[in-house]
């Protein structure tokens, strides 16, 4: 009997990964509740293990009285001296309960507190195990759906894969090994709560982690991820030594490392880029392989615009706008992107729109250009100290031309307005004049034809003004 539940408990320890203090405990209180279901809860009962022995002994104490109130808690000064012949009056006398008495139902209570606790202290083995392993890649196996999420055997626990967090058309069936993110581990009463994912940015630098050992060595640095899941990354690189080529590192000999990183994301593109602690020559290297031919960065709104050769246009940008779209996430940056064409269109429309402000010359204009105010609209958007720090413009100047820069987009807005209106109408006027008429050309008048003239005349069309200039 000793040597089986020493043996038992040292087993179960073993099998469970559960300290033997913590099965001790359980035990102790299981025989307590069991012995509280046979004997009641009047008795004042204390119950132990004994390591020595290798059982368990359960103590009922009582106060020594003279005359007993109480034979659950009391005993008298007579039967108490037969078993300690020194023992007096308020003393507290233990005597050893056989166990044995207790019942079947007993014994079932004591058998559920030792399973509910063997329960608790293995969550908290699985807890402890895992909450600090947030940010690793773990590989388990496909154990079942449950709502769209996928439960996932982690060997000790159970991970869970939601829905948002699976990569767009992958498929998994059950069995299948998953290789996953530890995104987060939560303690909850049912238990831990081992949230995975395959679409957090950090998942790809995590691979990247386990191919690359210069990574892994901190020789190469993982600075940014900016990810589409399914699609597209972008992962900026750097290196602390200057002989390491970051980029050549991840990708490895023939493309290999990167291809391994690939071929567990089922195929996504990954792009990868060094890092520069200039943001304009990072997104440079960002937008690449689209060549930049110029960066206008505007600190104040974190933004910048990008101008690129009218070829390159649709390389720069990307299918959907996702080249763009990923480099913007990836420094941090709002980017907009332009032809170079479309950029000298806009540059000589806004140098124009400061000509068209009374008042304002060559010289004046040139001045507003160079320090920033490239057109009436940036003039209306300006301060009057931002204004009045340009050389020769004063307070007083400063705010009048913010006043006619106001007033001159108010009146090109509305110029506009009535244009287009004027256009719709005579287009109105020519489709009821052609529904009217016969069907031929034969049957259209001089004055159908004027009017179709002036429609197409009136419709707003894009000016070259690199032509007009010429």
């Amino acid at each position: 009997m000793v040597t089986d539940l020493k043996r038992m408990i040292e087993q179960v320890s073993r099998e469970k990964g559960v300290e033997k203090d913590v099965l001790i405990q359980a035990l102790e209180e299981a025989v307590k509740a069991a012995a509280n279901k046979t004997f009641g809860s009047d008795y004042d009962l204390e119950v132990n293990f004994n390591e020595e022995l290798g059982e368990i002994e359960v103590f009922e104490f009582k106060e020594v009285v003279e005359e007993v109130t109480d034979d659950h808690l009391q005993v008298s000064l007579e039967e108490a001296r037969k078993l300690d012949p020194e023992c007096e009056i308020g003393d507290s006398l233990g005597m050893k309960m056989d166990t044995g008495a207790f019942g079947r139902i007993a014994a079932q209570s004591a058998k559920q507190v030792i399973m509910q606790r063997l329960k608790e202290a293995e969550r908290d083995m699985v807890y402890e195990d895992y909450k600090d392993r947030k940010g690793e890649i773990i590989n388990g196996i496909l154990q079942r759906f449950d709502k769209g999420s996928i439960i996932v055997n982690l060997g000790r626990a159970e991970g869970e894969l939601p829905h948002k967090e699976q990569i767009p058309r992958e498929s998994y069936k059950q069995g299948d090994r998953i290789r996953a993110y530890i995104m987060d581990v939560r303690q909850f009463s049912r238990g831990p709560q081992i949230i995975l994912s395959r679409t957090h940015p950090n998942f790809v630098a995590a691979l990247f982690e386990n191919e690359v050992p210069e990574i892994s060595e901190g020789i190469v640095r993982i600075v940014q991820v900016a990810r589409e899941p399914g699609s597209r990354s972008k992962i900026a690189v750097s290196s602390r030594d200057p002989d390491v080529d970051p980029v050549g590192a991840c990708v490895g000999m023939k493309g290999s490392r990167v291809q391994a990183v690939v071929q567990e994301l089922r195929g996504e593109k990954i792009d990868i880029i060094t890092w520069d602690p200039d943001p304009a020559k990072f997104i440079c290297n960002a937008l690449a392989p689209a060549e930049i031919v110029r960066v206008i960065v505007d600190e104040g709104n974190r933004a910048m615009e990008v101008v690129v050769p009218d070829d390159q246009l649709s390389l720069a940008i990307g299918k959907r706008g996702q080249n763009v779209r990923l480099a913007s996430k990836l420094t941090g940056w709002r980017l907009d992107v332009t032809g170079e064409t479309n950029y000298n269109r806009a540059l000589k429309e806004g140098f124009r729109s400061l000509l068209d402000l009374p008042g304002v010359g060559e010289k004046r204009a040139s001045d507003l250009y160079e320090a920033g105010f490239g057109s009436a609209e940036e003039v209306a958007r300006a301060t009057v100290e931002e204004l009045s720090s340009i050389e020769g413009v004063g307070e007083e100047t400063a705010d009048r031309l913010i006043e006619e820069a106001r007033a001159y987009l108010i009146r090109k807005k509305e110029e506009a307005e009535a244009r287009a209106l004027e256009a719709a109408e005579a287009e109105e006027e020519a489709e009821s004049a052609l529904a009217a008429a016969p069907v031929g050309d034969e049957g259209r008048t001089s004055e159908d034809e004027e009017r179709l003239e002036k429609a197409e005349d009136d419709e707003p069309r894009a000016v070259d003004l690199g032509e007009e200039e010429a």
